[in-house]
């Protein structure tokens, strides 16, 4: 038979048992609770977005890629240009992409399809003017965008092939400096700047 020890050893026991337990940080626990519940909300709002139409006004063009729209349903949607990359405006060409894109599509209706995100979490569309022209098209003919970085669309690389060819805008550099490789140059300054 076990034998019980005397009730003020017992509840010595339990005392130091709760006291070596490691004490859970409620903060840090509400904190992760937090962190997963709104990566799943983006993940959730993503999927939404990626399957979802908009059709409204473009309203500003941020850049040679970006634009704000305004939906029908009067929400504002910042979105870029799936598939390509516009110079930066501090970069040569930078201006002349954007004012090729404002020409396309400011002021007029466009579908937008979401095709998803980038890693900044940036809204990406194919943009659709009086739901036929695609402005990307138009920005790769003139030699204002790159394809993508990564996983370039083959149909857009067609045109973008094209007007390096026959040196169109950007193209008429010897070696223009995509995009991608400017912001992160941009990046390494700051950093060793800092």
């Amino acid at each position: 038979m076990r034998q019980t020890p005397p009730r003020s050893a017992r509840h010595n026991m339990i005392l130091k048992h709760n006291f070596e337990q490691p004490k859970r940080n409620n903060a840090a626990s509400y904190v992760i609770r937090l962190v997963v519940a709104a990566i799943l909300t983006v993940m959730f709002w993503g999927v939404a977005l990626a399957e979802e139409e908009v059709k409204g006004k473009v309203i500003e063009v941020i850049d040679g890629n970006t634009l704000s729209v305004v939906g029908e349903d009067n929400q504002t949607h910042k979105v870029m240009l799936a598939g390509i990359d516009s110079p930066e405006l501090e970069q040569e060409y930078g201006d002349k992409a954007k004012s090729a894109l404002e020409k396309i599509v400011l002021k007029k209706t466009v579908v937008v399809k979401f095709t998803g995100r980038d890693r900044l979490g940036n809204y990406l569309a194919e943009v659709l003017v009086n739901g036929k022209e695609d402005p990307r098209v138009e920005l790769l003919k003139q030699g204002y965008a790159w394809t993508a970085e990564k996983n370039p669309l083959p149909d857009l690389e067609s045109y973008r092939t094209l007007a390096q060819e026959k040196g169109k805008g950007l193209w008429k550099q010897e070696n223009p400096t995509p995009p991608w490789t400017f912001r992160r140059q941009q990046t390494m300054l700051v950093a060793k700047g800092s």
